[in-house]
């Protein structure tokens, strides 16, 4: 039985890396710096400092879950604020969560882009674990669905934060993960008004079918293998049951095994609650929503506060909601068949980093 004090032995003490260190070249990696140079990061990754608790001051409560908190502190030498996410050890063992911590730390220590949360520090004591994280002062992009009228955003608007959203979901493809809980909760608002994902304990990377090319970066600090993106779309399968009720794909719901896949579902319904206020299988109950899921089709009624959508972007959400994940656009060529459809065809995909966002949150 795992136990507090066997954490300690799991968890590795992180620091990132000085920004220009070398990095061999492979295929996974090249294709990531690829991603990276076109969508250009908004943060800076730290110098290599020795950090512990006692090295940041707190300053509010930002957030609680079932296993820790999540505080706004400052960096006492260099007066940087972090978003902290303090994890009790004791709750990790009582809630059968130590592989899920640990896997959230792996993917956020080797991720380095622009809609990604960075991870800067991880350390722990005999009690606790400790991520230190962008501190998005727009919070989550839910309270801000949430806060516009009818609970949802013009259709342009929509656009622009889906293009990101998808640029993150290429990204993590490309490393070899599944993300697995995409929500309006988990997308973070940063100061520039950008996007960036965030809680990554339900994603998940595992080895393909048959025979994949698994590539390996020594450097990285957890030698995180990725599958060769040539075969990660179609392949990477798991068989867990995760995810947020109304954003549960059905090849999730019938245990069946599921591929990246899911994250192009998830997508499709974070589109539609953007554009609508409410997702679109939601019923009385749990089981009413799944069953709404595998059975109904999707309707689109009149958005509550402005025109009607257009057929691209209907277009779109249908086939991202395509109940079979074979025939599900992404199901293939992943990202790119996303990027290609109709309703982006406006977009500047290269200049989306530089583009203004539609909400800029208040300082």
């Amino acid at each position: 039985m795992e136990s507090p004090g066997s954490v300690r032995s799991q968890f590795t003490t992180h620091t990132a890396p000085v920004i220009g260190q070398r990095q061999p070249a492979t295929d996974a990696v090249r294709a990531q710096a690829a991603i990276r140079r076109t969508y250009s990061s908004n943060s800076m990754k730290v110098q290599k400092i020795s950090v512990g608790p006692k090295s940041f001051t707190k300053i509010k409560l930002l957030g609680k879950g079932d296993v820790g908190k999540v505080y706004l502190v400052r960096q006492k030498e260099t007066g940087k604020l972090y978003a902290m996410k303090v994890l009790s050890k004791a709750e990790m063992v009582k809630r059968n969560k130590i592989k899920r911590v640990l896997a959230e730390q792996e993917i956020l220590a080797t991720a380095n882009f622009p809609f990604i949360v960075t991870l800067y520090h991880s350390f722990q004591s005999d009690e606790r674990l400790y991520f230190c994280m962008d501190y998005c002062i727009g919070g989550e992009f839910f309270r801000v669905l949430q806060s516009r009228p009818g609970k949802c955003l013009p259709e342009e608007d929509a656009k622009f934060y889906a293009a990101e959203v998808t640029c993150a979901l290429e990204y993590l493809h490309l490393s070899g993960f599944i993300y697995r809980d995409l929500k309006p909760e988990n997308i973070l608002l940063h100061e520039t008004g950008h996007i960036m994902l965030t809680d990554f304990d339900l994603s998940k990377q595992s080895d393909p079918p048959g025979t994949p090319n698994v590539l390996k970066n020594s450097s990285f600090f957890f030698s995180l293998p990725s599958i060769d993106t040539r075969s990660c779309t179609a392949g990477l399968r798991t068989n867990s049951f995760v995810g947020t009720e109304e954003y549960i794909a059905p090849e999730v719901i019938k245990g069946v095994g599921h591929s990246s896949a899911v994250d192009w579902w998830t997508l499709g319904i974070l589109i539609f609650e953007m554009l609508y206020g409410s997702t679109p299988f939601k019923g009385s109950n749990r089981n009413a929503t799944f069953s709404n899921i595998l059975k109904s089709d999707v309707i689109f009624l009149q958005p509550p506060t402005h025109q009607a959508v257009s057929a691209p972007c209907k277009a779109l959400v249908r086939r991202l909601l395509t109940k079979n994940d074979k025939k599900r656009l992404g199901s293939r060529a992943g990202a790119a068949d996303v990027k290609q459809h109709p309703w982006f065809k406006s977009l500047s995909w290269a200049l989306l980093r530089n583009r203004t966002p539609p909400i800029l949150p208040l300082a």
